[in-house]
């Protein structure tokens, strides 16, 4: 029985599997071969490649297909938030013990932020502030 991504649960995605996600977040339901030309212009991978790992994709529950005659189409079972969350989650708790407060300061400290940055998280912390 395949293993199947929970809602609340964050997918740890590869490189590899990022980039087929985000096709098939644009173009689903999408087949394999519509992955593989839409990635051809920045990675080179044989349909065969792109087909196995996106069948690989769908046994840990982050695709589901559905057959129509001979013809697979591919769509994601997570969405991006969830995609995005728990690679932030995991950068989190490698880099800053899991905690925000540490990773904005360094960002701050080392001249991450441009001044229009700066204001836009002031916009945004206001905004939680009055949730």
């Amino acid at each position: 029985m395949p293993k199947t991504v929970k809602k609340e649960q964050s997918p740890d995605l590869s490189e590899a599997e990022w980039a087929i996600m985000r096709v098939v977040w644009e173009h689903e339901p999408c087949a394999a071969g519509t992955v593989q030309e839409t990635l051809a212009g920045s990675r080179q991978w044989a349909y065969s490649t792109v087909k196995t790992m996106m069948d690989r994709m769908a046994s840990k529950g982050l695709l589901k297909i559905t057959k129509i005659r001979n013809l697979q189409l591919f769509s994601s079972k997570i969405t991006q938030t969830q995609a995005k969350k728990g690679e932030l989650k995991r950068m989190l708790k490698r880099a800053f013990d899991g905690a925000l407060t540490p990773l904005l300061q360094f960002l701050v400290e080392h001249d991450e932020f441009s001044k229009e940055d700066i204001k836009e998280l002031r916009e945004f912390v206001t905004k939680a502030e009055k949730k």
